[in-house]
């Protein structure tokens, strides 16, 4: 033990600040980027692997338990659902005439 944590303690510490890397990057990205697409973008990504991340360091902080596979199943729903509907919310916005914001090309 390393300053009274057990080993499943620490696995979920490293796992959470793993996690919460991810969401900065998500925070970040929703406010640094310049256009909606690459906000979805950034959201999207991010934000899943944050979930994963912080979900399996639950898991591991949890231990096999019925509360443990609660949690596995919400991430596999959240999982399946956050790339579905950031697809859905770019086409809607395509279609709808959203405009894209176009990448500058430096001159040569």
């Amino acid at each position: 033990m390393m300053f009274g944590l057990a080993w499943n303690e620490i696995i979920a510490v490293i796992l959470l600040v793993g996690s919460l890397f991810f969401f900065l990057a998500s925070a970040i990205g929703m406010i640094r980027l310049p256009d909606f697409y690459s906000r979805l973008h950034a959201s999207g990504n991010s934000e899943t692997m944050g979930l994963m991340l912080a979900c399996l360091g639950l898991v591991f902080y949890e231990g096999p338990t019925l509360t443990a596979i609660k949690i596995v199943i919400i991430f596999l729903l959240v999982f399946l659902a956050n790339p579905i509907g950031t697809h859905v919310l770019g086409k809607a916005a395509l279609k709808s005439g959203h405009p894209i914001t176009p990448v500058d090309k430096e001159e040569e």
